[in-house]
């Protein structure tokens, strides 16, 4: 288990994802057992842990016998959807489009919206909404976890390095969350979320590449210029955004967030409507998770991606295509979004 450039930038993109989500996981988490019952609350942790295992048992074997160059361009793709989602989110906040991600609101909202929810008893668990809240919470934020570490860690070949990051990860995140009993509000969760976006978006067009048959310069060296390249463009956009906004004074409201943030109570929870809404909505989960909230930009992808893989034998420099696609579509996603104010 090495320490090198690639694998630093591997065990940092973990650490943080994983923190991101388990901050929210436990702030989901104190809320079902703040408001409603700490006993129903840690068996739906359980029961997601579980199910999280089952997964990790079933998926881990079958990511490893996929060929190399198939993983690395489906994984690519999915980390562009994930960091460009983030990258965004991020920068939108960073220049006032966006309010600011607030873990205490979250956590006031979650924990009223448990406190008015009907108690019932089911399958011996005393309070069902607490169990499927804190199942749900577990369940939903964990999938990404889960994600990450098996595809990072097979593709890099350091399963043990990506574990232990997600690993220190959570176990940190929940341990100061119920130690302060309250949600971590002051966990710099929007500039991780900006790390974090670029992070994923750069291993995301370097496996994409990879994927596609480019050759990088450099080799895995390629990646630091990469996360250089991400995070100057972004930087860049963030500052012209602010000017914008200076002029406009408007702020979109934080609504648009990912299933896996306050929308996400509706999922595996009491569903009013019956099993058909039920289903509607864990498919839009899955929607989301794959495709993400803008699909012109996993069409983007997917174009380019075909794009690099054609010109790759033609083009010297092919393995430009993908940074700079990969930038026009994140100022694509951006002025869609500035436009709705």
């Amino acid at each position: 288990m090495s320490i090198s450039g690639p694998n630093l930038a591997l065990f940092l993109s973990v650490f943080l994802a994983s923190a991101v989500e388990a901050v929210e996981a436990v702030t989901i988490v104190l809320a079902a057992g703040t408001a409603r019952d700490w006993k129903s609350a840690f068996r739906g942790v359980g029961a997601g842990i579980a199910l999280l295992a089952f997964i990790i048992a079933f998926a881990g074997p079958a990511i490893s016998h996929l060929p190399i160059s198939s993983m690395r361009l489906g994984v690519g793709g999915l980390l562009l959807v994930f960091g460009l989602q983030w990258l965004r989110k991020a920068i939108l906040r960073a220049s006032g489009f966006k309010a600011l991600h607030d873990e205490a609101r979250i956590f006031q909202e979650e924990l009223e919206a448990a406190a008015k929810a009907t108690k019932k008893i089911r399958f011996g668990v005393s309070d069902w909404y607490a169990f499927t809240l804190a199942f749900k919470g577990v369940l939903l934020e964990g999938l990404e976890v889960v994600f990450i570490v098996l595809t990072f860690g097979t593709i890099q070949k350091e399963v043990g390095l990506a574990s232990l990051a997600a690993i220190l990860a959570v176990l940190i995140a929940t341990a100061a969350g119920f130690a302060l009993a309250k949600p971590l509000t002051r966990v710099p969760e929007n500039s991780m979320k900006f790390v974090v976006g670029v992070l994923l978006t750069s291993f995301g067009i370097f496996w994409g590449g990879e994927g596609s048959g480019v050759i990088w310069p450099g080799k895995d060296l390629s990646l630091i210029a990469l996360i250089a390249f991400t995070s100057i463009t972004a930087m860049t956009l963030i500052a012209l955004l602010k000017k914008k906004h200076q002029t406009a004074q408007v702020t979109l409201p934080d609504a648009n967030l990912r299933l896996s943030e306050i929308d996400e109570i509706q999922i595996l929870t009491e569903v009013k409507s019956g099993f058909i809404h039920g289903l509607v909505e864990f498919g839009k989960f899955w929607y989301d998770f794959i495709i993400g909230d803008d699909w012109r930009v996993a069409a983007g992808i997917i174009f380019t991606f075909v794009a690099t893989h054609y010109f790759q034998r033609q083009f010297a420099q092919s393995w430009t295509i993908i940074p700079l696609c990969t930038a026009l579509l994140l100022m694509m996603s951006l002025r869609t979004a500035t436009k709705k104010s």
